[in-house]
């Protein structure tokens, strides 16, 4: 398996923030760090996406620059955090981020997706781009999405301690080893 994972750049009025699901609007650095990416990335044979206009704006931008096909994939999305949606992190009740802590994958206080959930759906769709043959191309896919997205690939080779991988926004990192299948989860 080969697979170029690139986290997107850096939105506009996020720090500090829970944001998640939210369609936030790129910082104005957006052009200036997307022409370094196309003249920085290796070679690549397509461009999947998540559907958030973060991803989207710069997965565009790479296919067209690189001639090459862009497919949206939902399951590519960040992990929806329910009622933290928006909230900034230091404004969310201790107590709950202690819970979540606690129990990273199951855990649910926000009321929105687990991790657990998130790992199933961002996996299955990373692991089918891994083995899609593309008739033509050269190179793996490139991978536009989040950081829970990566932080998932990496924790299923790394353990726990991929959760905990920090990967700037508008970087990338390249993987070479098998994405083994996920069970689903039954509770």
């Amino acid at each position: 398996m080969a697979l170029i994972l690139l986290r997107h750049t850096r939105p506009a009025g996020a720090e500090g923030l829970c944001y998640g699901r939210s369609d936030l609007r790129l910082a104005p650095c957006f052009q200036t760090r997307a022409a370094q990416l196309e003249r920085e990335l290796p070679t690549f044979s397509r461009v999947l996406s998540s559907p958030l206009s973060r991803c989207l704006r710069l997965a565009r931008a790479l296919a067209a620059a690189r001639d090459v096909g862009l497919a949206v994939d939902a399951r590519l999305i960040e992990m929806d955090f329910g009622a933290w949606e928006g909230i900034p992190w230091d404004a969310i009740p201790r107590a709950e981020l202690d819970a979540w802590a606690d129990d990273l994958e199951s855990a649910n206080p926000h009321g929105g997706e687990r991790v657990a959930d998130l790992a199933v759906r961002a996996r299955t769709a990373l692991r089918e781009a891994a083995q899609h043959k593309d008739t033509g191309g050269t190179g793996p896919a490139l991978v536009v999405t989040h950081a829970g997205v990566i932080k998932s690939a990496l924790a299923t080779m790394q353990g726990a301690a991929g959760w905990k991988a920090e990967l700037g926004f508008g970087q990338w990192l390249r993987l070479d080893a098998a994405l083994a299948p996920v069970p689903a989860r039954v509770d």
